[in-house]
């Protein structure tokens, strides 16, 4: 399984997807396969922004659990969204627990923060979870980056039917956000910069 770091974000796992295809092939193929209704628009290929969309959605918890697109497990979500009046633009929703100490001010008085979560690390990014209740008030601090997605990441299919070659161009398409995502993993890691998560 391939290793987060602190310039990833996100993972797109071929060797899993692979060895676990239920058809010898791709898993992500067969969830593909299994939600074919939201690959086409009335039985015409999806714009570039409404593939991002779906392919996106398929790929990742909790359609696919684990997914093909792995995320990082310290962020509470990754997610596409529009990011215009037209539907034609998309960005990547990045959503950060942040814990107290983060804070440029703490609280004046002391509340329940976000606790870590022993059982889902990976190499040191340690999911943040809610606190058990214990009849204390908790301030759950998130941080959420709307990264813009350009045109050019974007890729536009050529099929509305699940195939090989939905499946390649779908693997592609979440494989560019990918890119699109770690490329600005220091957009998350500035805002954590100095916590100790």
């Amino acid at each position: 399984m391939p290793q987060f770091t602190t310039r990833t974000l996100a993972l797109a796992d071929d060797t899993h997807d692979r060895t676990h295809a239920s058809d010898g092939h791709s898993r992500y193929g067969t969830y593909l396969d299994l939600n074919a209704g939201l690959l086409h628009d009335d039985g015409h290929p999806l714009t570039a922004a409404g593939f991002a969309f779906s392919a996106w959605q398929i790929a990742t918890s909790p359609v696919m659990a684990p997914g093909y697109v792995r995320v990082r497990p310290d962020l509470h979500s990754l997610t596409v969204v529009s990011a215009g009046d037209d539907g034609r633009d998309v960005a990547l929703r990045i959503t950060v627990p942040l814990r107290h100490r983060a804070l440029a001010a703490w609280p004046a008085r002391m509340v329940a923060d976000w606790q870590a979560d022993p059982w889902a690390t990976d190499r040191g990014f340690t999911a943040l979870a809610e606190p058990e209740p214990a009849g204390r008030t908790a301030l759950l601090v998130t941080a959420t980056v709307l990264l813009p997605v350009p045109a050019h990441v974007l890729h536009t299919p050529t099929a509305a039917e699940p195939s090989p070659e939905m499946t390649r161009q779908a693997k592609q398409a979440v494989k560019a956000l990918t890119r699109w995502t770690n490329d600005h993993a220091h957009l998350v890691n500035d805002l954590c910069a100095g916590a100790e998560r």
